[in-house]
């Protein structure tokens, strides 16, 4: 297991900025993601780990040891791509020994890496076919066999399960962790996918604009965001201008037009700041609906995405929108139908306004 950190790193290409700025740690043996939309910067903090890239300044550090100069084929990384990157005309087995043909390895011991291999991403037994005779989920498992053959220091995977399925996707997510929590190797993923961070991370790194918005446990990103961007990058939020009326030790107490006023739990205005101006953010699902009574807060349903077990709703109050998932049981509440919302100050966040000076 290897320790990565990256420090000061900036990129650019020419006048354009790739990465403006990163101070980050990959601890050793944990499961790190790179989350955010294309064009915000985390794959070329990969291709810089990796050495496609070279940083325009800054340090990159593996296990203690500076790594900015050292080539590609001297990292002892394992990278594993979304197109897979296998070779067609190569059989299985020559497709995971590539990267130990330099090595000097005598034949039999390369047998014996490949079988096992294979036995960890559970296709033992296909040595001898081609990449076209195995589906997209057992090429993915191939790609991963190939990196993880030669003992990597450090696992790179950029999205490498983008170009399967959903329902394959989500088989591969559980199968991936599992791989890499049973081998223990330092692993660094990336994804636009928020599902995927979430149930894959130890660790997420979530960046916007060439640059990181915040790093925390997937708990931490999800439930107490620390800007307008992750709220909203991850999952479905709900965000309403307030004012700060008050506060204590334990909360901070918003005014809100549609609410009234919530004490939020100082624990999740962390980024809030002094500023009067703030902001409300309550995740759809924390938004309970109940059918119209004197609690609560009066809504109109606009809109019904009917999921099963699971509906989400899409209402207005006086003009604002705003979104609920909620479990059913039964019939959801139907379109033009009133309801009432109940907010729970304890699931609430405060953030800062994103105009406000």
């Amino acid at each position: 297991m290897a320790r990565v950190e990256l420090t000061d790193i900036r990129k650019s290409f020419g006048a354009v900025q790739a990465v403006k700025e990163a101070n980050v740690v990959f601890e050793e043996g944990s499961f790190t993601t790179l989350l955010g939309p294309s064009g915000c910067g985390k794959t070329t903090i990969l291709r810089m780990v990796s050495g496609l890239e070279a940083p325009t300044s800054g340090d990159i550090l593996i296990s203690g040891r500076r790594i900015n100069d050292v080539p590609i084929h001297k990292r002892n990384l394992g990278l594993v791509f979304q197109n897979y990157a296998l070779f067609p005309h190569r059989t299985i087995a020559e497709n995971i020994a590539f990267g130990l043909k330099y090595r000097d390895l005598p034949k039999a011991d390369i047998a014996q890496k490949v079988t096992e291999a294979l036995d960890i991403v559970r296709l033992p037994g296909v040595e001898d076919r081609y990449p076209t005779q195995l589906s997209g989920g057992q090429q993915q498992r191939i790609a991963l066999a190939r990196a993880i053959v030669i003992e990597p220091d450090v696992l790179l995977l950029d999205e490498p399960l983008s170009a399967l399925d959903a329902n394959l996707r989500e088989e591969m997510r559980v199968e991936l962790k599992a791989i890499q929590d049973r081998i223990g190797v330092t692993s660094i993923f990336v994804t636009h996918d928020q599902s995927e961070a979430l149930a894959m991370s130890d660790k997420i790194i979530v960046m916007s604009a060439y640059q990181i918005e915040q790093i925390g446990t997937p708990e931490e990103v999800y439930n107490t965001p620390a800007s307008e961007f992750v709220a909203r990058f991850l999952g479905a939020s709900n965000l309403l201008d307030a004012g700060v009326t008050s506060r204590t030790a334990d909360h901070v107490v918003l005014e809100t037009t549609e609410f009234g006023r919530t004490p939020v739990p100082m624990s999740h205005a962390g980024t809030l700041g002094d500023s009067p101006d703030a902001m409300l953010m309550v995740r759809a699902e924390k938004l309970n609906l109940a059918p119209a009574s004197n609690e609560g807060v009066k809504a109109l349903v606009d809109a019904v995405d009917y999921q099963g077990q699971l509906a989400r709703y899409f209402l207005s109050i006086d003009g604002t929108q705003l979104q609920a998932m909620n479990m059913i049981d039964g019939a959801p509440f139907g379109v033009g139908e009133t309801v009432s919302l109940q907010l729970n100050p304890d699931a609430c966040c405060a953030l800062p306004r994103a105009d406000a000076s």
